[in-house]
C-alpha cells in the first residue's frame, strides 16, 4: 500500500497522489509570492486616487517585510511539529483574507492592514510550502523540488508585479483573481498528502530561535553586506521604483514600474537557476559586484533622467541579487548540521527583512523632507556602498583563507 493510500485510510478522507500534490503545492507557493509582488505597480494608483503622502506607500511596503519577518521567526518551524498541511491551509486561508481586504479597502489604512496580514501569511507559508515541495517531489526528481524552492521566490515576485501592471486598469479584477486563486489553493491543500509526522513541542517551537553555529560565524559575518544589499535592492525595485518613475521621470503608466520589477526578478531567477555549479564565494563576489553596478546605474538614471539606464540597472541589480543570495545560502547551509539550519535561516532572514523593511520606512520618512528624487539618489548611493562593501569583504575573506 502506498504512503498516499495509507494516509487516506488513516484520515478517512481522499488525498491526491504525491505527484499531483507536488504540482499543486508548487503552484500554491508561486501564487503566494505572485500576490506578494502584486502591490508594486498598484500602490501609486491608490496614491493618485486617494491623495495620501508618498511616505505612506513606503510604510505599506515596510510593514509587510516586518510582519513577514515576525511570522518566520515565530511560526517558521511550527510545521515540523504540527505537520505541513495545517500550516499550509492556514497560510493560504490567511492570504485569502488579505486579498479580500485589498479587494474592498476604502483607504490607505486598510491597505496597510492588508499588507500586514499578507506578510504574516507569506512568512507562515514560506517554510511549510518549501518543505512540502521538496518532500512531495518525485523520488527520481528530488533536485526539481530544491530548484523550485530556490527560484520560486524571485520568479513569483516578478510575475506578480507584471500581472498587476497588465491588469492595473482594473485593480478590483487583480485582487478578485488572486482571491479566487487563494481560495482554490486552500481547498486543494486540504486534499494534499501530509509529508511530516506530528511530534510534541509545538508550543515551545513558537519561541524564536536565531543562532549562528560557531563553525560559520566568520563566514556569516562576511555575508552580511551582501544580504543587506540584496534586500535593499528588493526594497528599491518593489517599493520605491514605482514612486520614482512617477515623480522623477513623469511616467504614470503602472506597466513601466511592473516591467522594471519583472526584469529585476527575472534576471535574478535565471542567474540563480543556471549557476548551481559555480562556487559560492564566486557567486557572492560576482553578485555584490553586479549589485554595485546596478545601484550606480540607478543613481545615474535618476540624476540624468535617462530611463534606459534604469533598465540596465534592473538587469544588473537582478542578476546581482540572484547570484549573491544563492551564493550566501549555498555557502552557509552545507557547513552546518541539519538541526542547526532552522536557527541559521532565522538569522539570515532576521538581517534580510530588517534591511528591507527598515530601509523602506526610513526612505519614506526622507521623502517628506528632501523629496522623491533626492531620496532615490541617496538610497541608491547607500545600496551601492553596502554592495561594494560586500565585494571587498568577500574578496578579503577568500584571500585570507
Amino acid at each position: 500500500m502506498t504512503v498516499t493510500s495509507v494516509h487516506s485510510v488513516r484520515t478517512g478522507r481522499p488525498v491526491f497522489p504525491r505527484t499531483a500534490g507536488f504540482l499543486g503545492i508548487s503552484a500554491a507557493m508561486v501564487a503566494i509570492l505572485v500576490a506578494a509582488g502584486t502591490p508594486t505597480p498598484l500602490l501609486p494608483i491608490y496614491e493618485r486616487q486617494w491623495g495620501f503622502a508618498p511616505w505612506m506607500l513606503t510604510l505599506a511596503f515596510g510593514v509587510y517585510a516586518l510582519a513577514l519577518l515576525v511570522a518566520i521567526l515565530v511560526i517558521g518551524s511550527l510545521s515540523d511539529y504540527v505537520g505541513r498541511r495545517p500550516l499550509m491551509i492556514g497560510a493560504l486561508a490567511l492570504d485569502l483574507v488579505a486579498m479580500l481586504v485589498f479587494l474592498f479597502a476604502p483607504s490607505i489604512g486598510w491597505l496597510i492592514v492588508a499588507r500586514i496580514i499578507q506578510g504574516v501569511a507569506t512568512g507562515a507559508a514560506s517554510s511549510s510550502l518549501s518543505a512540502a515541495v521538496v518532500e512531495l517531489a518525485p523520488e527520481r526528481h528530488k533536485k526539481l523540488g530544491a530548484l523550485m524552492t530556490g527560484v520560486a521566490p524571485l520568479a513569483g515576485l516578478g510575475i506578480g508585479a507584471l500581472f498587476a501592471g497588465i491588469l492595473a486598469g482594473s485593480v478590483f479584477t487583480v485582487w478578485l483573481v488572486l482571491a479566487v486563486i487563494m481560495a482554490l489553493g486552500t481547498v486543494f491543500t486540504v486534499f494534499t498528502p501530509e509529508t511530516a509526522t506530528r511530534k510534541p513541542g509545538a508550543v515551545a517551537s513558537l519561541a524564536p530561535r536565531v543562532s549562528v553555529p560557531a563553525q560559520v560565524r566568520g563566514l556569516f559575518a562576511s555575508t552580511l553586506p551582501g544580504i543587506i544589499g540584496v534586500f535593499m535592492m528588493m526594497a528599491l525595485f518593489l517599493g520605491l521604483v514605482p514612486i520614482v518613475l512617477v515623480s522623477a521621470f513623469g511616467v504614470a503608466n503602472p506597466i513601466v514600474g511592473a516591467l522594471a520589477a519583472f526584469v529585476t526578478f527575472a534576471a535574478g531567477t535565471v542567474v540563480s537557476a543556471v549557476t548551481s555549479a559555480v562556487r559560492p564565494h564566486r557567486l557572492r563576489l560576482a553578485g555584490a559586484g553586479a549589485m554595485t553596478i546596478g545601484a550606480v546605474l540607478f543613481v545615474g538614471s535618476v540624476g540624468t533622467g535617462a530611463l534606459p539606464l534604469l533598465w540596465a540597472a534592473a538587469v544588473f541589480a537582478g542578476a546581482g541579487l540572484g547570484a549573491s543570495f544563492a551564493g550566501t545560502t549555498r555557502g552557509l547551509v552545507p557547513e552546518v548540521k541539519p538541526h542547526e539550519r532552522a536557527g541559521l535561516f532565522a538569522a539570515i532572514y532576521l538581517v534580510a527583512y530588517l534591511a528591507m523593511g527598515v530601509s523602506a520606512i526610513v526612505a519614506g520618512l526622507f521623502v517628506g523632507v528632501v523629496g522623491v528624487t533626492v531620496m532615490a539618489v541617496g538610497f541608491g548611493v547607500v545600496t551601492a556602498l553596502v554592495s561594494l562593501a560586500g565585494v571587498l569583504v568577500t574578496s578579503r575573506r577568500h584571500q585570507n583563507r
